[in-house]
């Protein structure tokens, strides 16, 4: 019975292995990496690292709508408080996804703090081999 109990046991990690083996193997390239640059604009966000922010938007959205040094200014007035992902859709086959996120931030020079819906949408650049926002840095000027 023992022995038929450690093959059994076995067997099922041999298929486990096997099968996180394969999803490693078949898994899209983006879908790898999307988790992580998340998390790595989320941690840079939520330190106020504006300018680290800003080297994750697209250079063609860039192009469109280029960040001027009012609004460099105008965002490192504020320290971020709270960074919470309300909602995630990835769409296109894996290549785009939209986050939508609420961030409080907090205003030094008034001394109050204010909540923003940050509208994320992210693009997966085969070329560069990364995500790439294509919605721009947070607005501090909306009102919620």
């Amino acid at each position: 019975m023992k022995n038929q109990t450690q093959f059994l046991v076995r067997a099922l990690a041999v298929l486990l292995l096997g099968g996180l083996i394969l999803a490693a193997c078949t898994s899209n390239p983006a879908d790898k990496s999307r988790g992580e640059a998340f998390k790595q604009y989320e941690t840079i966000i939520r330190w106020s690292q504006w300018d680290a922010a800003a080297d994750f938007i697209s250079p063609e959205y860039q192009l469109e709508h280029p960040i001027t040094r009012l609004d460099m200014d105008r965002l490192r007035l504020f320290r971020v408080t709270s960074y919470t992902i309300r909602s995630t859709g990835v769409f296109d086959e894996g290549m785009t996804a939209r986050q939508t996120v609420e961030i409080k931030m907090f205003n030094s020079q008034q001394a109050v703090e204010r909540t923003i819906i940050d509208q994320q949408e992210w693009r997966y650049d085969e070329e560069r081999k990364r995500w790439l926002l294509h919605s721009g840095l947070p607005d501090p000027t909306q009102r919620y």
